[in-house]
């Protein structure tokens, strides 16, 4: 068992990708001109961004028997991935997204939990040896609650909290989390009020969650903020051309995890973070995307990447 292990408790997912020129809207038609499939879902996601920048990573999820699963499978176990821990069920499929990309990048995702919805607090028991030890524990929402709370409650290391998709968070589950890490629209779920970008805006609403760790809010072009004892501090991010930002944000958590293990600070660590979803809104796909310590260090730059941009 490594000391600097990473464990991610989450979701895998197929995704079905169609580009768009514009997302349509409420009952509308559009046509697209480009589609294919690749690996993707929250959880795989940030599991392939960590191990790809050299972290010793180990997923623990479910997927179904059929090629889907295989094919996720195949691709953590190609970036270095465990699977040892991930599930396989013959009475369920694997988990499906379907994902439309317009010209400017943006996206629009539609779920389809399948084996994704039947992972359980008996999953994370079973891969106790990993998530009880690990030195940083990574937990999304696309699977249900109580694996969650139970993964989050086993870890000894940090427990950092993707709040995504946005929902009620389970009674006590910020208790045992020590980063939460949402985007603009997840914190304003959380907190009440209205999605901004405005850094004194944001600060304030992460202030009303009465969180007692750090939150960390990604804000697309405008970086992230970081809230930590009172006081909040603004990381710009680099500027890219962006051609998709659907793995974006699993690339930001999965750099900030590894970051972590390798003795970084906190904004150190959201730095790289921010450079690691820079350069992921500029490739097609999920982990297609994700990149590697040079990419970062390009994204960089001389700079370091304390001016505006995207993407976080």
């Amino acid at each position: 068992m490594s000391g600097d292990r990473i464990v991610v408790v989450g979701s895998l997912n197929f995704d079905l990708v169609v580009e768009v020129e514009r997302l349509p809207s409420p009952g509308e038609t559009v046509l697209g001109h480009r589609h294919f499939g690749n690996p993707g879902g929250k959880g795989a996601n940030q599991a392939v961004a960590a191990a790809r920048l050299g972290g010793d990573v180990a997923m623990v999820g479910c997927v179904g028997t059929d090629e889907s699963g295989e094919q996720l499978l195949a691709a953590l176990r190609a970036d270095g991935v465990a699977t040892d821990h991930v599930r396989r069920r013959a009475d369920v499929a694997t988990g499906l997204a379907v994902i439309s990309v317009d010209a400017a990048g943006e996206n629009a995702i539609v779920v389809s939990s399948g084996a994704n919805g039947t992972v359980s607090p008996a999953d994370v028991a079973r891969a106790a040896g990993v998530v009880d030890d690990a030195a940083v524990c990574l937990l999304q929402l696309e699977i249900p609650d109580a694996p969650v709370v139970a993964a989050a409650r086993r870890c000894g290391g940090l427990v950092v909290l993707d709040p995504a998709p946005a929902r009620t968070l389970p009674a006590g589950l910020l208790a045992d989390v020590d980063v939460l890490i949402p985007n603009e629209h997840e914190l304003a779920e959380l907190a009440g009020g209205k999605p901004s970008r405005e850094v004194d805006t944001v600060a304030a609403q992460a202030r009303q969650l009465g969180f007692g760790g750090t939150t960390i809010v990604t804000l697309g072009a405008a970086g992230a903020v970081v809230l930590r004892d009172g006081a909040s501090t603004h990381v710009g991010a680099p500027k890219v051309d962006v051609v998709d930002t659907t793995a974006a944000g699993d690339a930001f958590r999965g750099a900030f995890a590894d970051a972590m293990t390798r003795g970084a600070d906190i904004v150190e660590a959201v730095r790289r973070a921010c450079a690691a979803g820079a350069f992921a809104a500029t490739r097609s796909g999920a982990q297609a995307a994700l990149p590697t310590p040079a990419d970062i260090s390009n994204v960089l730059g001389p700079g370091e990447g304390r001016g505006g941009g995207l993407d976080c």
